[in-house]
């Protein structure tokens, strides 16, 4: 008894170590499903890369709010530049505008009647009123010699004598007035009262401009030739003006794509002007496309963890050098992460060689 109690322990320990020892999971080694990002280049900076237009990217609002009334493009169309994008609701300027265009039509109208006179046609009732003036004039003239050439003053009174001369005078004055009238007539309009009405036709001009200017600010347009890179605009949406969290569309160039790297300022000594770099999509690390370098945004700034969000967190500070994508038929998109590898010479040095002199240095 005192024997077989051991014994029962010893099998019981075996028999557990023996249980832990099966139970333990096996790991074999396996591969990853992409292989990670590497560099060909002896001595190189890695960084991280951001894919955008070579415009960059354009947010695209609107001049005054509105309802959309109309959208003519989607994400991934190619626009030239002044073609129509969206249009908001502008039914009260359009009202505004015919009774802008009705009073420049008046406007001009009556500039036209002063500059074509005189009427062809008013000439010849001028005329005979002149030529009938002349003729009572003739009429009352006889009426005067006749009387005065009576040497009896007892045949005739004097009030009728004085009534003749003064129907003479009368029909002087008469005449006068329908010669003044006639050369007014041939005349023409006056100078100022057609200055006058040039300058009615200006306003006019100015006010109708003004309506089809504000027409025109309900229409957003395109302002170069890219690709519609997103759109968030709706058929009935009250769209905003201003800068805002989330653009109505952005714009860019394309062609050709631009990475805008980050660079640790630890690093940033490191990389010169113009060295070659190599960039892998983010999981693809056997795609390597070659870049080409742009420049360099000469101001240091915070980095943003790049996940789009708009409040991003500060991380340290980054030099963002600007490169183009060589191969214009790569699998890339606006906006996709690349891993950036920027050959670095083998020697250690100070950087000097910047695309430009440095920002505020000394001689």
């Amino acid at each position: 008894m005192k024997k077989t109690i051991p014994l029962i322990a010893a099998i019981a320990l075996v028999f557990a170590v023996g249980a832990v020892i099966a139970m333990k999971p096996v790991r074999h080694g396996e591969p990853p499903p992409s292989p990670p990002p590497a560099t060909k280049f002896q001595s190189a900076v890695g960084a991280v890369g951001l894919v955008e237009a070579s415009t960059e990217n354009i947010d695209l609002s609107c001049a005054v709010s509105g309802m959309v009334t109309g959208v003519y493009v989607k994400a991934g169309d190619r626009v030239q530049a002044g073609q129509k994008l969206f249009s908001l609701d502008d039914r009260d300027l359009q009202a505004d505008q015919r009774v802008k265009r009705a009073a420049l039509e008046a406007a001009r109208a009556r500039r036209t009647k002063l500059e074509e006179q005189p009427r062809a046609e008013d000439i010849p009732p001028a005329e005979a009123r002149v030529r009938e003036a002349q003729a009572n004039l003739a009429d009352t003239e006889v009426q005067v010699r006749l009387i005065e050439s009576v040497t009896d003053r007892r045949a005739v009174r004097e009030e009728d004598v004085q009534r003749r001369r003064l129907a003479y005078q009368a029909a002087q004055a008469r005449l006068a007035e329908a010669q003044a009238q006639l050369a007014l007539l041939k005349a023409g309009a006056w100078a100022p009262d057609i200055a006058v009405a040039k300058s009615e036709v200006a306003q006019a001009e100015a006010q109708l401009k003004l309506v089809e200017t504000n027409v025109d600010r309900l229409s957003m347009r395109a302002p170069i030739a890219g690709v519609i890179l997103q759109n968030k605009v709706r058929l009935g949406q009250y769209g905003q003006c201003g800068p805002l969290s989330e653009p109505l569309m952005i714009l860019g160039s394309v062609t050709p794509l631009h990475v805008r790297v980050d660079v640790d300022e630890h690093d940033a000594w490191r990389v010169q002007g113009g060295a070659p770099a190599l960039a892998s999509p983010r999981g693809n690390g056997s795609l390597r496309i070659p870049l080409e370098f742009v420049r360099f945004e000469p101001y240091v700034i915070p980095k943003k963890s790049l996940t789009g969000d708009s409040t991003e967190r500060v991380d340290t500070r980054v030099l963002q050098v600007i490169y183009r994508v060589k191969d214009q038929d790569a699998p890339l998109y606006v906006g996709q992460q690349m891993d950036v590898y920027i050959e670095t010479p083998l020697t250690s040095r100070t950087f000097r060689q910047h695309s430009g002199p440095a920002v505020g240095g000394g001689q």
